[in-house]
């Protein structure tokens, strides 16, 4: 009676005429009446549009277009402290992580080394590219322990933190995410 009821409402059917299962089990079978026909208030109404609006509404992060993102867990390519946040208007594409000199760099998941190499600006510079289109870079590494064309998982170490390049004033990683091309407040998926 249970399953009949649970493919009656995942079907949709939510109408009365369910019957309680203990009922059943103990030789009463008496329908469950419909409490009645329920509408929201005008207020009740145009809230739950707004919220579903939102960026805290769960149809949005289920159907938005980071969805395919939800699926990923990240792990923390450091752990430290923030020092200088994502800022589009600034220019600064990622978050600067406070961490100890020769700190593991991790990687937050799954991918391909499609860049491992030396910038000025940037210094020791890895990029990783992730399913879904997605990319994480980091920066100013005192050393990168992964090749282009190497395969790593998720929470392997791939670099030392340090402070290479001309951009930097003191050891910290930048790290950034990109999606589809644009870049991503990594705040938003990573915490460090």
């Amino acid at each position: 009676m249970f399953i009949h009821n649970f493919q009656r409402v995942l079907s949709g059917d939510t109408s009365s005429g369910f019957t309680d299962p203990a009922e059943v089990l103990s030789g009463e079978t008496q329908p469950v009446k419909a409490v009645g026909n329920m509408k929201l208030a005008a207020a009740d109404s145009q809230f739950r549009k707004d919220f579903e609006k939102s960026e805290f509404s769960l149809v949005m992060l289920t159907s938005g277009k980071y969805r395919e993102l939800q699926e990923i867990f990240f792990f923390t390519p450091i752990t430290g402290f923030v020092s200088d946040h994502y800022d589009i208007k600034k220019g600064h594409y990622g978050v600067d992580i406070v961490a100890k000199t020769n700190e593991p760099v991790k990687c937050v998941a799954d991918g391909t080394v499609v860049m491992a190499s030396w910038t000025q600006d940037s210094g020791h510079v890895i990029a990783i590219q992730h399913r879904n289109n997605l990319m994480s870079i980091y920066k100013h590494n005192a050393g990168l322990l992964k090749k282009v064309g190497n395969f790593v998982n998720a929470g392997d170490i791939i670099s030392i933190v340090g402070n290479s390049g001309e951009m930097t004033d003191g050891p910290h990683l930048h790290f950034e995410m990109w999606y589809n091309g644009n870049s991503l407040n990594p705040e938003d998926f990573v915490t460090f």
